[in-house]
């Protein structure tokens, strides 16, 4: 059987087997169906590309992924497919693992049909090989310009944000330089540099989490016998410092004890404090709550304020995502680079816990935490 015409009659079978091994590789990373389409054209294009003559100068430039709608700057499926991963947290390898698992795939299930090793079989074995090639090529292309993108956007958003406390600091620094302080206006001057210090060292703390999980060892921690309780009302207490002029709410109920890593749940709390502040409506408080029973611990934040739309909701864990701020509130200082959510995911889930959003009018947002493991 000719390798176009397999592929054509076996599209689904390749299809799913290539389906499988990717959600090996990150399980959640894109729905099945974006999945399929991607292949479904690459498969398709493939298939055409094989039935179709070239001449030795067309093959030799397709080896070395420079085939003429490359060069020309057709989108094509794998094109798309590889921004896609790259915006679906896969890494550079995952997605040549990917498409070394297509080749090895669609030749696995085709030579049992093929009979004897011919002249035609060998060449289009060859003129597969170079399309998988191709394919590849265009997907690494897509994927570099991707990632250089969310660089440049991270670097921007790093730069605008982190030059907030710092102009503050210095502006409290320029403020104790004046003569005849009294000793009200020097412990307001001392609150302003608390406020930017922690948010600063908040900052820096999400950079580190998402740097770890760029490199690919995943968010360490460190698990000790840990009252999650505690580590609320220290989180509770950074983002009453770094939001003076937010209310909060905090209750608790039942055993929140147990074998967690503190440091880590107090930086996925602020975050979703801070976050909280800065989004809700100010004339409401955010609401801390605590529950501990024999499923583990479960932890909500809300607040009140517009809801978030459903496609922000799809996007609101990815990292450098940045909601538009409502209701008048752009006074209130930005306490994110984009990451905070990202990381405060990063940190349930290595816990083997999960976290989630729901927002509504009424409800208001929020957010819940369950992490297992109690004591």
């Amino acid at each position: 059987m000719k390798l176009d015409r397999f592929l054509k009659e076996h599209i689904e079978e390749i299809l799913a087997e290539w389906e499988a091994f990717s959600l090996t590789l990150v399980p959640t990373a894109v729905a099945g169906m974006v999945l399929r389409e991607h292949a479904r054209g690459m498969l398709r294009a493939i298939g055409l590309d094989i039935a179709t003559s070239q001449n030795p100068e067309q093959q030799y430039n397709k080896s070395r992924g420079n085939a003429p709608h490359m060069a020309g700057g057709f989108q094509s499926a794998a094109f798309s497919h590889g921004g896609q991963r790259q915006a679906s947290d896969f890494s550079l390898i995952q997605l040549c693992a990917e498409f070394r698992a297509l080749r090895a795939t669609v030749l696995r299930l085709w030579l049992p049909k093929v009979g004897d090793m011919t002249q035609e079989v060998a060449n289009q074995m060859v003129r597969f090989n170079e399309a998988i090639d191709q394919a590849l090529a265009e997907s690494v292309v897509s994927y570099s310009s991707k990632a250089d993108q969310t660089r440049e956007l991270f670097l921007a958003i790093l730069g605008h944000d982190l030059r907030m406390p710092l102009f503050s600091m210095r502006l409290a620094g320029e403020n104790l330089k004046k003569p005849a302080l009294t000793a009200d206006q020097i412990a307001e001057t001392g609150d302003r540099i608390r406020r930017s210090t922690r948010l600063m060292n908040s900052m820096v703390a999400d950079l580190l989490g998402f740097t770890r999980t760029q490199l690919g060892s995943g968010m360490p921690i460190v698990p000790a016998l840990v009252d999650v309780k505690v580590v609320c009302e220290s989180a509770l207490e950074d983002a009453k410092a770094a939001h003076p002029q937010s209310r909060f709410d905090f209750h608790t109920t039942g055993d929140t004890t147990g074998s967690f890593d503190g440091v880590r749940l107090h930086q996925l709390f602020a975050n979703l404090l801070f976050n909280a502040a800065q989004y809700g409506d100010i004339d409401a408080p955010v609401v801390l709550g605590v529950h501990g029973d024999e499923r583990g611990v479960l932890v909500k934040v809300t607040n009140q304020g517009p809801p978030i739309s459903a496609e922000s909701l799809g996007a609101i864990f990815k990292p450098l995502v940045q909601l538009s701020e409502g209701g008048g509130q752009d006074d209130r200082p930005r306490t994110s680079l984009g990451l905070g959510l990202f990381v405060a995911r990063e940190i349930a889930e290595a816990h083997g816990g999960e976290i989630a959003v729901q927002s509504d009018s009424e409800s208001g947002t929020v957010f819940t935490v369950r992490i297992p493991g109690v004591a």
